[in-house]
């Protein structure tokens, strides 16, 4: 960016400042949103509900073979990438 388009553009900063935030905020809501629907992050608060007696072990077993299953699938689609 040459010295005339800085100062020509530089009253824009503020707002190419706050566009900056703004998608940094919205990837990390992205990211937090995917890690809490991740198979591993159910699987892990499915057996905290288990010892805490919120789930039975049937109820467990459910939710383990899909969290199982659908980490199985992730690792799949990872190698044929």
């Amino acid at each position: 960016m040459g010295l005339l388009t800085g100062l020509l553009t530089l009253p824009l900063a503020p707002v190419r400042g706050t566009v900056w935030i703004a998608e940094k905020l919205a990837e990390e809501a992205e990211r937090e949103l995917r890690e809490a629907q991740s198979p591993r992050r159910r699987l892990v608060e499915a057996e905290r509900r288990l010892d805490l007696g919120l789930l039975t072990v049937e109820e467990y077993e459910v939710i383990e073979e899909e969290a199982l299953d659908a980490l199985e699938q992730d690792e799949e689609g990872r190698w044929r990438t």
